[in-house]
């Protein structure tokens, strides 16, 4: 309830995000955030720390078969993903992130910097420390945040009906004991598998391939005949034969 009460108060400030000043509207400054607040205008050809915050939640609209590098420079590939993303959500849609496309990523993230509809705890009912496995826990769990606003691009796309997340995270030792693969990308924090629900796992493995997964396995794939899997892999492996993937 407080969670829905504080969306309301987010949604009535981004109301308020444009003001009048002489006839003509201008652009109200970005408000602040408790997760993390951006104090520029950021556009192409610009690098630092806030522009790599801004690739992670804009790493779900690469465009089809895309990956934005999170590497902290605003280049052509980051422009045409804040552009999806602006399109997305109705704003101006010019490349360049200023106070409306900030408010909008402030109104869909949470305090601890997990979007509106995916948690760490969703991603994680393995081991909550993050640690076991081959990465250190900070990274898991950083790597486990990037595909969480990644599945928010495709739960967006999908008309925001809810993605069902049956396996996330998991240590070597949680790992053995599902039987999962001996170099799973769960264990890397950036492996996700999906259940079907409002989607079927057909429909959800091919929208995947629009927002930043270069893993894709689905039905036909040995194993994957109840889920659907993404992840992160260094190089595109998509295998869904029943999806026609």
């Amino acid at each position: 309830m407080h969670r829905r009460i504080g969306r309301l108060l987010v949604a009535m400030l981004l109301a308020l995000a444009t003001s009048v000043v002489g006839g003509t509207l201008v652009a109200a400054p970005a408000q602040a955030d408790s997760c993390y607040t951006w104090g520029r205008t950021l556009s192409q050809g610009m690098s630092g720390s806030d522009v790599r915050q801004l690739q992670i939640r804009v790493s779900g609209y690469p465009g089809y078969g895309g990956v934005i590098a999170l590497d902290g420079e605003y280049g052509p590939a980051t422009k045409a993903a804040v552009t999806r993303f602006q399109r997305a959500y109705g704003l101006g849609a010019d490349g360049i992130a200023g106070p409306q496309t900030f408010n909008k990523i402030y109104a869909l993230q949470d305090s601890d910097c997990t979007p509106a509809n995916f948690s760490y705890g969703e991603l994680n009912n393995c081991n909550s420390s993050w640690s076991g496995g081959p990465l250190s826990a900070s990274a898991a769990k950083a790597n486990a945040l990037v595909s969480m606003w990644k599945l928010q691009a495709m739960r967006h796309a999908l008309g925001d009906h809810p993605i069902r997340v049956t396996s996330g995270f998991r240590s070597y030792a949680c790992n053995n004991a599902v039987g999962g693969a001996p170099n799973s990308r769960h264990l890397y924090g950036d492996g996700v598998d999906l259940g079907s629900g409002p989607h079927s796992l057909c429909t959800l493995a091919k929208q995947a391939r629009n927002h930043g997964f270069r893993g894709i396995l689905g039905p036909g794939f040995p194993g994957h005949n109840d889920h659907t899997h993404v992840d992160h892999r260094s190089s595109r492996y998509w295998d869904a034969p029943s999806c026609g993937i």
